[in-house]
């Protein structure tokens, strides 16, 4: 599913995650507005993201192997935020059973 540049950052990142990951959960959390003045916060926000997914594909991965997986499927939204880029994003990143298991 592509989406276009003109779709929220919120989308595009469900889209990708959806489609690279195939979860169970997927939960996106524009952060932004708690990030207003801090470093790489832009007015219009779509720059601080906080992400639960949970998803098979991560069985038998690191907590490392993880976040670099999803960083890699989202490395077209990065970038400096006086662009349009996305400057950080939060991961929660578990396996069916360890998503089961923190009570979330």
């Amino acid at each position: 599913m592509a989406l276009s540049s003109s779709s929220s950052r919120a989308e595009r990142l469900e889209a990708r995650l959806a489609q690279t990951f195939s979860p169970t959960v997927l939960r996106i959390q524009d952060d932004s507005a708690r990030h207003a003045g801090h470093s790489g916060a832009q007015p219009g926000g779509q720059t601080h993201y906080a992400v639960l997914l949970v998803a098979e594909a991560f069985r038998g991965q690191s907590r490392v192997a993880r976040s670099r997986a999803v960083h890699a499927a989202l490395a077209e939204e990065f970038g400096p935020p006086e662009t349009g880029g996305m400057h950080a994003l939060s991961l929660v990143l578990r396996t069916p059973e360890e998503h089961a298991a923190s009570g979330s």
